[in-house]
Protein backbone atom coordinates (compact mmCIF):
# COMPACT_ATOMS: atom_id res chain seq x y z
CA UNK A 1 0.00 0.00 0.00
CA UNK A 2 1.48 3.59 -1.06
CA UNK A 3 -0.02 7.13 -0.04
CA UNK A 4 -2.82 7.76 2.11
CA UNK A 5 -6.19 6.45 1.94
CA UNK A 6 -7.99 6.32 -0.66
CA UNK A 7 -10.74 8.34 1.23
CA UNK A 8 -13.62 6.13 -0.02
CA UNK A 9 -16.74 6.09 2.10
CA UNK A 10 -18.54 3.00 3.32
CA UNK A 11 -21.56 2.39 1.32
CA UNK A 12 -23.83 2.90 3.95
CA UNK A 13 -21.77 5.75 5.76
CA UNK A 14 -24.21 8.52 7.43
CA UNK A 15 -23.75 11.42 8.67
CA UNK A 16 -25.35 11.20 12.20
CA UNK A 17 -24.67 14.75 13.90
CA UNK A 18 -27.60 17.01 12.95
CA UNK A 19 -26.05 20.36 13.99
CA UNK A 20 -29.63 22.08 14.19
CA UNK A 21 -31.18 19.59 16.16
CA UNK A 22 -28.22 19.23 18.79
CA UNK A 23 -27.94 23.51 19.05
CA UNK A 24 -32.06 23.16 19.73
CA UNK A 25 -31.37 20.75 23.01
CA UNK A 26 -28.81 22.37 24.17
CA UNK A 27 -31.42 25.92 24.42
CA UNK A 28 -34.33 24.02 25.23
CA UNK A 29 -35.66 25.25 29.19
CA UNK A 30 -33.76 24.95 32.04
CA UNK A 31 -34.40 21.29 33.30
CA UNK A 32 -36.38 20.45 36.98
CA UNK A 33 -34.47 19.23 39.48
CA UNK A 34 -36.43 15.96 39.36
CA UNK A 35 -35.65 15.27 35.85
CA UNK A 36 -31.79 15.66 36.60
CA UNK A 37 -32.07 13.46 39.19
CA UNK A 38 -33.85 10.88 37.10
CA UNK A 39 -30.93 10.81 35.01
CA UNK A 40 -28.28 10.75 37.92
CA UNK A 41 -30.16 7.36 39.34
CA UNK A 42 -30.08 6.16 35.84
CA UNK A 43 -26.52 6.83 35.24
CA UNK A 44 -25.58 5.39 38.84
CA UNK A 45 -27.23 2.32 37.48
CA UNK A 46 -24.94 2.00 34.77
CA UNK A 47 -27.47 2.67 32.09
CA UNK A 48 -25.67 4.72 28.68
CA UNK A 49 -27.37 8.06 28.52
CA UNK A 50 -29.07 8.94 25.28
CA UNK A 51 -28.16 12.30 23.72
CA UNK A 52 -31.56 14.14 24.64
CA UNK A 53 -30.61 12.77 28.29
CA UNK A 54 -27.05 14.45 28.26
CA UNK A 55 -28.40 17.60 27.20
CA UNK A 56 -30.37 17.83 30.12
CA UNK A 57 -27.16 17.69 32.23
CA UNK A 58 -25.66 20.26 30.24
CA UNK A 59 -28.52 22.45 30.84
CA UNK A 60 -28.59 22.61 34.41
CA UNK A 61 -27.27 25.19 35.99
CA UNK A 62 -27.91 24.66 39.42
CA UNK A 63 -25.28 24.42 41.50
CA UNK A 64 -26.18 21.87 44.04
CA UNK A 65 -27.81 19.68 40.94
CA UNK A 66 -24.11 20.14 39.35
CA UNK A 67 -22.16 18.46 42.61
CA UNK A 68 -24.51 15.75 43.06
CA UNK A 69 -23.52 15.22 38.91
CA UNK A 70 -19.84 15.42 40.26
CA UNK A 71 -20.57 13.04 43.06
CA UNK A 72 -22.49 10.73 40.54
CA UNK A 73 -19.65 10.84 37.91
CA UNK A 74 -16.88 9.87 41.21
CA UNK A 75 -19.50 6.91 42.53
CA UNK A 76 -19.15 5.73 38.87
CA UNK A 77 -15.31 5.86 38.52
CA UNK A 78 -15.10 3.74 41.64
CA UNK A 79 -17.67 1.71 40.85
CA UNK A 80 -16.36 0.97 37.20
CA UNK A 81 -12.81 1.44 37.44
CA UNK A 82 -12.35 1.41 40.91
CA UNK A 83 -9.19 3.54 42.27
CA UNK A 84 -6.79 2.17 39.35
CA UNK A 85 -5.85 4.90 36.70
CA UNK A 86 -3.99 3.28 34.03
CA UNK A 87 -0.64 5.20 32.60
CA UNK A 88 0.60 5.71 29.15
CA UNK A 89 3.15 7.70 27.50
CA UNK A 90 2.44 9.28 23.67
CA UNK A 91 5.29 8.64 20.84
CA UNK A 92 5.35 10.96 18.11
CA UNK A 93 6.79 9.47 15.18
CA UNK A 94 6.79 12.00 12.38
CA UNK A 95 5.29 15.64 12.39
CA UNK A 96 5.42 16.14 8.44
CA UNK A 97 1.53 16.80 7.25
CA UNK A 98 -0.20 17.74 4.42
CA UNK A 99 -3.11 19.99 6.37
CA UNK A 100 -2.93 22.96 7.17
CA UNK A 101 -5.31 23.11 10.69
CA UNK A 102 -5.73 26.72 11.94
CA UNK A 103 -4.90 25.97 15.36
CA UNK A 104 -2.34 23.22 14.86
CA UNK A 105 1.17 23.59 15.21
CA UNK A 106 2.23 20.88 12.66
CA UNK A 107 0.23 22.91 10.12
CA UNK A 108 1.78 22.63 6.68
CA UNK A 109 2.09 26.21 6.24
CA UNK A 110 3.92 27.11 9.60
CA UNK A 111 7.61 27.67 8.41
CA UNK A 112 8.74 27.56 12.40
CA UNK A 113 8.10 23.70 12.73
CA UNK A 114 11.30 21.88 12.21
CA UNK A 115 10.10 19.17 10.54
CA UNK A 116 11.47 15.67 11.20
CA UNK A 117 10.57 11.73 10.94
CA UNK A 118 12.31 8.82 13.20
CA UNK A 119 14.91 6.37 11.95
CA UNK A 120 14.56 3.15 12.80
CA UNK A 121 17.31 3.28 14.87
CA UNK A 122 15.82 6.94 16.64
CA UNK A 123 12.45 5.21 16.95
CA UNK A 124 14.11 2.41 19.09
CA UNK A 125 16.39 5.05 21.24
CA UNK A 126 13.33 7.08 21.86
CA UNK A 127 11.52 3.56 23.09
CA UNK A 128 14.88 2.38 25.19
CA UNK A 129 14.39 5.56 27.22
CA UNK A 130 11.05 4.99 27.88
CA UNK A 131 11.05 1.66 28.55
CA UNK A 132 13.99 2.99 31.28
CA UNK A 133 11.77 4.99 33.05
CA UNK A 134 9.02 1.85 33.37
CA UNK A 135 6.68 2.33 30.94
CA UNK A 136 4.71 -0.50 29.10
CA UNK A 137 2.23 1.55 27.21
CA UNK A 138 2.31 4.06 23.88
CA UNK A 139 0.62 5.88 21.71
CA UNK A 140 2.17 6.45 18.33
CA UNK A 141 1.49 10.00 16.91
CA UNK A 142 1.98 10.85 13.38
CA UNK A 143 1.14 13.66 11.09
CA UNK A 144 -1.03 13.07 8.03
CA UNK A 145 1.09 12.34 4.93
CA UNK A 146 1.86 9.81 2.28
CA UNK A 147 4.88 8.72 3.76
CA UNK A 148 3.05 7.81 6.73
CA UNK A 149 0.71 4.90 4.92
CA UNK A 150 -0.30 1.84 6.37
CA UNK A 151 2.28 -0.10 6.09
CA UNK A 152 5.07 2.37 7.61
CA UNK A 153 2.82 2.86 10.42
CA UNK A 154 2.84 -1.56 10.85
CA UNK A 155 6.54 -1.12 10.72
CA UNK A 156 6.90 1.18 13.56
CA UNK A 157 4.81 -0.88 15.83
CA UNK A 158 6.72 -4.13 14.98
CA UNK A 159 9.89 -2.13 15.72
CA UNK A 160 8.54 -0.98 19.08
CA UNK A 161 7.55 -3.78 20.15
CA UNK A 162 10.93 -5.93 19.32
CA UNK A 163 13.05 -3.40 21.30
CA UNK A 164 13.38 -4.44 24.87
CA UNK A 165 15.81 -2.96 27.72
CA UNK A 166 16.12 -5.36 30.40
CA UNK A 167 12.82 -5.69 32.32
CA UNK A 168 11.16 -3.15 30.10
CA UNK A 169 9.08 -3.55 26.97
CA UNK A 170 6.23 -1.84 25.43
CA UNK A 171 3.13 -4.24 25.73
CA UNK A 172 0.60 -2.03 24.00
CA UNK A 173 0.95 0.44 21.47
CA UNK A 174 -1.94 2.52 20.62
CA UNK A 175 -1.76 4.41 16.86
CA UNK A 176 -3.32 8.45 16.70
CA UNK A 177 -2.72 8.77 12.63
CA UNK A 178 -4.81 9.85 9.89
CA UNK A 179 -8.09 7.43 8.90
CA UNK A 180 -7.28 4.69 6.67
CA UNK A 181 -9.40 2.90 4.04
CA UNK A 182 -10.24 -0.59 4.98
CA UNK A 183 -6.98 -2.50 3.94
CA UNK A 184 -4.23 0.06 5.66
CA UNK A 185 -6.54 -0.96 8.93
CA UNK A 186 -6.12 -4.03 8.40
CA UNK A 187 -2.53 -4.18 7.90
CA UNK A 188 -1.94 -2.17 10.87
CA UNK A 189 -4.38 -4.27 13.12
CA UNK A 190 -2.15 -7.16 12.04
CA UNK A 191 0.72 -5.45 13.65
CA UNK A 192 -0.36 -5.73 16.97
CA UNK A 193 -1.91 -2.66 17.76
CA UNK A 194 -4.37 -2.18 20.62
CA UNK A 195 -6.64 1.19 19.84
CA UNK A 196 -6.82 2.98 17.31
CA UNK A 197 -7.95 6.37 17.72
CA UNK A 198 -9.26 9.23 15.83
CA UNK A 199 -10.23 12.42 16.86
CA UNK A 200 -13.10 14.52 15.33
CA UNK A 201 -11.55 18.28 16.42
CA UNK A 202 -14.83 19.39 16.35
CA UNK A 203 -18.44 18.26 15.90
CA UNK A 204 -19.97 21.21 14.04
CA UNK A 205 -19.97 21.68 10.72
CA UNK A 206 -19.24 25.12 9.94
CA UNK A 207 -16.41 25.23 12.85
CA UNK A 208 -14.48 22.20 10.84
CA UNK A 209 -14.89 23.60 7.65
CA UNK A 210 -13.55 26.81 8.96
CA UNK A 211 -10.42 25.65 10.66
CA UNK A 212 -9.93 22.94 8.03
CA UNK A 213 -8.58 23.86 4.65
CA UNK A 214 -10.73 23.17 1.56
CA UNK A 215 -9.06 20.76 -0.73
CA UNK A 216 -6.98 18.81 2.01
CA UNK A 217 -7.75 15.16 3.64
CA UNK A 218 -8.35 16.31 6.76
CA UNK A 219 -11.35 18.90 5.02
CA UNK A 220 -13.65 16.15 4.46
CA UNK A 221 -15.91 16.29 7.60
CA UNK A 222 -18.03 13.29 6.44
CA UNK A 223 -14.45 11.06 5.66
CA UNK A 224 -13.30 11.81 9.19
CA UNK A 225 -16.43 10.82 11.37
CA UNK A 226 -16.84 7.78 9.26
CA UNK A 227 -13.35 6.63 10.35
CA UNK A 228 -14.47 4.72 13.45
CA UNK A 229 -16.71 2.69 11.28
CA UNK A 230 -14.11 1.99 9.02
CA UNK A 231 -11.92 0.56 11.10
CA UNK A 232 -14.73 -1.15 13.30
CA UNK A 233 -15.36 -3.00 10.19
CA UNK A 234 -12.00 -3.84 9.07
CA UNK A 235 -11.30 -5.70 12.41
CA UNK A 236 -10.37 -3.02 14.41
CA UNK A 237 -12.31 -3.41 17.55
CA UNK A 238 -10.69 -1.33 19.84
CA UNK A 239 -11.13 2.55 19.00
CA UNK A 240 -10.80 5.76 20.27
CA UNK A 241 -12.30 9.43 19.71
CA UNK A 242 -11.90 12.79 20.71
CA UNK A 243 -12.81 16.42 20.26
CA UNK A 244 -10.43 19.49 20.31
CA UNK A 245 -11.90 21.78 22.89
CA UNK A 246 -12.05 25.32 22.26
CA UNK A 247 -13.10 24.91 18.59
CA UNK A 248 -16.75 25.38 19.15
CA UNK A 249 -19.19 25.11 22.25
CA UNK A 250 -18.25 22.58 24.24
CA UNK A 251 -21.52 21.33 25.24
CA UNK A 252 -21.90 20.90 22.06
CA UNK A 253 -18.88 18.99 21.66
CA UNK A 254 -19.85 16.98 24.74
CA UNK A 255 -22.75 16.14 22.66
CA UNK A 256 -21.45 15.15 19.20
CA UNK A 257 -19.15 12.71 21.64
CA UNK A 258 -21.92 10.37 22.52
CA UNK A 259 -23.81 11.23 19.53
CA UNK A 260 -20.60 9.09 18.37
CA UNK A 261 -20.89 6.49 20.80
CA UNK A 262 -24.29 6.00 20.35
CA UNK A 263 -23.67 5.39 16.46
CA UNK A 264 -20.61 2.83 17.02
CA UNK A 265 -22.47 1.22 19.82
CA UNK A 266 -26.36 0.90 17.54
CA UNK A 267 -24.75 -0.02 14.43
CA UNK A 268 -21.45 -2.56 15.85
CA UNK A 269 -22.20 -3.75 19.50
CA UNK A 270 -19.42 -1.63 20.89
CA UNK A 271 -18.89 1.98 21.48
CA UNK A 272 -15.64 3.82 21.75
CA UNK A 273 -13.06 2.22 24.51
CA UNK A 274 -11.75 5.57 25.19
CA UNK A 275 -12.50 9.47 24.68
CA UNK A 276 -10.36 12.15 25.06
CA UNK A 277 -11.08 15.62 25.47
CA UNK A 278 -8.24 18.02 25.32
CA UNK A 279 -8.11 21.65 25.47
CA UNK A 280 -6.48 24.00 22.97
CA UNK A 281 -2.91 24.74 23.87
CA UNK A 282 -0.64 27.75 22.75
CA UNK A 283 1.25 26.39 19.93
CA UNK A 284 4.77 27.94 18.12
CA UNK A 285 3.89 29.52 14.85
CA UNK A 286 0.20 29.51 15.51
CA UNK A 287 -2.44 32.15 16.79
CA UNK A 288 -5.74 30.87 17.44
CA UNK A 289 -9.06 32.68 18.98
CA UNK A 290 -10.13 29.22 20.98
CA UNK A 291 -6.98 29.41 23.45
CA UNK A 292 -8.69 29.94 26.65
CA UNK A 293 -12.31 29.67 25.87
CA UNK A 294 -12.72 26.49 28.14
CA UNK A 295 -12.45 26.93 31.28
CA UNK A 296 -11.14 24.51 34.48
CA UNK A 297 -14.64 24.77 35.32
CA UNK A 298 -16.23 23.48 32.22
CA UNK A 299 -13.68 20.83 31.45
CA UNK A 300 -14.32 19.85 34.81
CA UNK A 301 -18.24 19.35 33.88
CA UNK A 302 -16.86 17.67 30.61
CA UNK A 303 -15.61 15.05 32.24
CA UNK A 304 -18.31 14.58 34.60
CA UNK A 305 -21.20 14.35 32.42
CA UNK A 306 -19.62 12.18 29.86
CA UNK A 307 -18.81 9.77 32.43
CA UNK A 308 -22.38 9.71 33.29
CA UNK A 309 -23.61 9.52 29.45
CA UNK A 310 -20.99 6.67 28.46
CA UNK A 311 -20.54 4.68 32.09
CA UNK A 312 -17.90 2.21 30.69
CA UNK A 313 -16.26 4.26 28.05
CA UNK A 314 -12.32 4.79 29.47
CA UNK A 315 -11.69 8.86 29.67
CA UNK A 316 -8.29 10.61 28.78
CA UNK A 317 -6.50 13.23 30.60
CA UNK A 318 -3.81 13.92 28.61
CA UNK A 319 -0.75 16.27 30.44
CA UNK A 320 -1.99 19.27 28.18
CA UNK A 321 -3.79 20.05 31.24
CA UNK A 322 -1.30 21.37 34.79
CA UNK A 323 -0.55 19.01 37.52
CA UNK A 324 -2.75 21.13 39.73
CA UNK A 325 -5.87 20.58 37.42
CA UNK A 326 -4.98 17.46 36.48
CA UNK A 327 -4.98 15.89 40.14
CA UNK A 328 -8.14 17.98 40.93
CA UNK A 329 -9.99 16.53 38.44
CA UNK A 330 -8.61 12.90 38.37
CA UNK A 331 -11.60 11.94 40.36
CA UNK A 332 -14.52 12.82 38.13
CA UNK A 333 -14.34 9.77 36.00
CA UNK A 334 -10.90 9.74 34.80
CA UNK A 335 -9.17 6.36 33.98
CA UNK A 336 -6.07 7.02 31.61
CA UNK A 337 -3.43 9.94 31.69
CA UNK A 338 -0.07 10.19 30.54
CA UNK A 339 2.69 10.59 32.07
CA UNK A 340 6.52 11.64 31.81
CA UNK A 341 5.40 12.80 28.29
CA UNK A 342 7.55 14.68 25.64
CA UNK A 343 5.88 15.77 22.76
CA UNK A 344 8.80 16.64 20.55
CA UNK A 345 10.28 14.39 17.33
CA UNK A 346 12.61 12.93 19.60
CA UNK A 347 12.23 14.69 22.96
CA UNK A 348 12.85 11.46 25.21
CA UNK A 349 16.81 11.70 24.45
CA UNK A 350 17.20 15.59 24.08
CA UNK A 351 19.45 16.98 26.36
CA UNK A 352 17.25 19.66 27.13
CA UNK A 353 14.98 20.00 30.30
CA UNK A 354 12.78 22.87 28.59
CA UNK A 355 10.32 22.06 26.01
CA UNK A 356 11.45 23.05 22.25
CA UNK A 357 8.01 24.63 21.09
CA UNK A 358 9.36 24.95 17.26
CA UNK A 359 9.50 21.30 17.57
CA UNK A 360 6.37 20.45 19.23
CA UNK A 361 2.08 20.14 17.80
CA UNK A 362 1.63 21.90 21.32
CA UNK A 363 2.61 22.73 24.44
CA UNK A 364 2.47 20.92 27.28
CA UNK A 365 0.80 21.86 30.78
CA UNK A 366 2.15 18.69 32.80
CA UNK A 367 6.14 17.75 32.17
CA UNK A 368 6.26 15.85 35.60
CA UNK A 369 8.82 12.54 35.28
CA UNK A 370 6.67 9.61 35.40
CA UNK A 371 8.02 8.60 39.11
CA UNK A 372 7.22 11.77 40.43
CA UNK A 373 3.61 11.11 38.56
CA UNK A 374 3.09 7.98 40.25
CA UNK A 375 4.21 8.73 43.68
CA UNK A 376 1.48 11.43 43.50
CA UNK A 377 -1.10 9.19 42.42
CA UNK A 378 0.24 6.90 45.10
CA UNK A 379 -0.23 9.25 47.62
CA UNK A 380 -3.84 10.17 46.54
CA UNK A 381 -4.64 6.51 46.85
CA UNK A 382 -4.67 5.69 43.37
CA UNK A 383 -3.28 1.97 41.93
CA UNK A 384 -1.49 2.90 38.80
CA UNK A 385 -1.66 -0.03 36.21
CA UNK A 386 0.74 -0.79 33.07
CA UNK A 387 -2.10 -3.86 32.58
CA UNK A 388 -2.66 -5.11 28.93
CA UNK A 389 -3.72 -7.92 30.03
CA UNK A 390 -7.45 -7.95 28.57
CA UNK A 391 -5.87 -6.82 24.99
CA UNK A 392 -3.40 -9.56 24.83
CA UNK A 393 -6.34 -12.54 26.34
CA UNK A 394 -9.19 -10.75 23.73
CA UNK A 395 -10.97 -8.85 26.14
CA UNK A 396 -11.62 -6.30 23.78
CA UNK A 397 -14.70 -4.69 21.72
CA UNK A 398 -17.98 -6.77 22.81
CA UNK A 399 -16.14 -9.27 24.74
CA UNK A 400 -14.77 -6.52 27.12
CA UNK A 401 -18.13 -5.14 27.86
CA UNK A 402 -19.10 -8.84 28.23
CA UNK A 403 -16.95 -8.58 31.66
CA UNK A 404 -17.57 -5.06 32.20
CA UNK A 405 -21.18 -4.18 32.35
CA UNK A 406 -21.70 -7.37 35.22
CA UNK A 407 -18.46 -5.52 36.98
CA UNK A 408 -16.59 -8.97 36.49
CA UNK A 409 -13.73 -6.70 35.25
CA UNK A 410 -12.56 -6.10 39.10
CA UNK A 411 -11.55 -9.97 38.99
CA UNK A 412 -8.99 -9.18 36.48
CA UNK A 413 -7.75 -5.46 36.94
CA UNK A 414 -7.16 -5.28 40.16
CA UNK A 415 -4.57 -8.11 40.39
CA UNK A 416 -3.13 -7.32 37.40
CA UNK A 417 -2.82 -3.37 38.37
CA UNK A 418 -1.07 -4.37 41.60
CA UNK A 419 1.81 -6.90 39.48
CA UNK A 420 2.50 -4.11 37.04
CA UNK A 421 3.20 -1.88 39.90
CA UNK A 422 5.05 -3.80 41.73
CA UNK A 423 6.89 -4.48 38.25
CA UNK A 424 7.55 -0.56 38.46
CA UNK A 425 8.44 -0.58 41.97
CA UNK A 426 11.12 -3.22 42.06
CA UNK A 427 12.88 -1.79 38.30
CA UNK A 428 12.32 1.39 38.06
CA UNK A 429 11.15 3.65 41.28
CA UNK A 430 12.50 6.28 43.88
CA UNK A 431 13.04 5.02 47.51
CA UNK A 432 10.17 7.20 48.37
CA UNK A 433 7.95 6.10 45.45
CA UNK A 434 8.55 2.22 46.65
CA UNK A 435 7.61 2.92 49.97
CA UNK A 436 4.32 4.80 49.11
CA UNK A 437 3.76 1.63 46.56
CA UNK A 438 4.61 -1.00 48.97
CA UNK A 439 2.21 0.64 51.43
CA UNK A 440 -0.90 1.12 48.90
CA UNK A 441 0.06 -2.55 47.67
CA UNK A 442 -0.69 -4.00 51.55
CA UNK A 443 -3.56 -1.87 51.47
CA UNK A 444 -5.10 -3.38 47.96
CA UNK A 445 -4.43 -6.81 49.50
CA UNK A 446 -6.35 -6.50 52.98
CA UNK A 447 -9.41 -4.97 50.68
CA UNK A 448 -9.32 -8.81 48.46
CA UNK A 449 -11.58 -11.44 49.90
CA UNK A 450 -9.71 -14.53 50.96
CA UNK A 451 -9.32 -17.64 48.38
CA UNK A 452 -7.54 -18.70 45.58
CA UNK A 453 -6.89 -15.71 43.55
CA UNK A 454 -5.24 -13.99 46.55
CA UNK A 455 -3.04 -16.59 47.07
CA UNK A 456 -2.16 -16.47 43.65
CA UNK A 457 -1.70 -13.05 43.25
CA UNK A 458 0.80 -12.84 46.38
CA UNK A 459 2.92 -15.95 44.89
CA UNK A 460 3.04 -13.67 42.05
CA UNK A 461 4.14 -10.10 43.81
CA UNK A 462 6.64 -12.61 45.50
CA UNK A 463 8.00 -13.77 42.54
CA UNK A 464 8.47 -10.52 40.57
CA UNK A 465 10.02 -9.03 44.05
CA UNK A 466 12.78 -12.23 44.01
CA UNK A 467 12.63 -13.19 40.55
CA UNK A 468 13.22 -11.73 36.91
CA UNK A 469 9.74 -13.43 36.01
CA UNK A 470 7.77 -10.22 34.76
CA UNK A 471 4.24 -9.62 32.89
CA UNK A 472 2.15 -12.46 35.60
CA UNK A 473 -1.14 -11.20 34.70
CA UNK A 474 -4.50 -13.06 34.79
Amino acid sequence: MSGLPSMKMNPDAVDFIDDAYLTGLLNGPRPEPAEVRDLVAKSLAKQPLTVEETSVLLRSDDPELIEEIYQTARTLKETVYGNRIVLFAPLYVGNDCVNDCAYCGFQRSNRLAVRRTLTEAELREQVMKLEAAGHKRLILVFGEHPRYDADFIARQVRTVYETRNGHGEIRRVNINAAPMDPEGYRIIKAAGIGTYQIFQETYHHETYARVHTAGTRKGDYGYRLNGLSRALEAGCDDVGTGVLFGLYDWRFEVLGLVAHAVHLSDRYGVGPHTISFPRLRPACGVSFPGLGSVGDGDLKRVIATLRLAVPYTGLILTARENAALRREAMSLGVSQIDAGSRIEIGGYTQEEATQLMDREQFELGDTRSLDTVMRELLQDGYLPSFCTACYRLGRTGEHFMEFAIPGFIKRYCTPNALTTLTEYLVDYASPETRRAGEGLIRKELDRLDPGPQKTELEKRLARIEKTDDRDLYF
